[in-house]
């Protein structure tokens, strides 16, 4: 029997400084929901998930933080971006340069930072 291996699902990890402090940043401010959590203080290991989208938070030493290091960017796919953006327009999550936009692919989008400087891309395709 020949039987291929299949890519089921993806759970990006992304560094922080405070699992606690960036849960409640994904929850309160992004509409995610607490998935699990093996720790009620900064350190540890969390998750939280909105619709089909799950993201895990994992401390970081601060020592372990290098200035000027790129931190990881992460596209998500939406349906009605314009009613995601708008949600987020009000939250304060926005920095100046933040807009809906076409690109010249054809796709809509728009991308913020999250408190650690995770970059967060959200995009409809074209």
């Amino acid at each position: 029997m020949n039987t291929k291996g299949y890519l089921k699902e993806i759970y990006p990890v992304l560094p922080v400084k405070d699992v606690t402090e960036a849960v409640e940043f994904y929850v309160k401010k992004l509409g995610f929901k607490l998935a699990f959590t093996d720790t009620t203080d900064a350190h540890g290991y969390a998750g939280v998930s909105r619709d089909g989208v799950e993201i895990h938070l994992q401390w970081h030493d601060s020592v372990e933080w290098v200035k000027g290091v790129d931190r990881p960017m992460l596209r998500i796919y939406v349906e009605n971006i314009e009613a995601l953006y708008l949600e987020y327009k009000t939250q304060d999550v926005f920095h100046d340069n933040t807009s809906l936009k076409e690109t010249p692919w054809g796709a809509m989008e728009f991308a913020f930072y999250d408190l650690y400087g995770n970059g967060l891309t959200f995009s409809r395709s074209g």
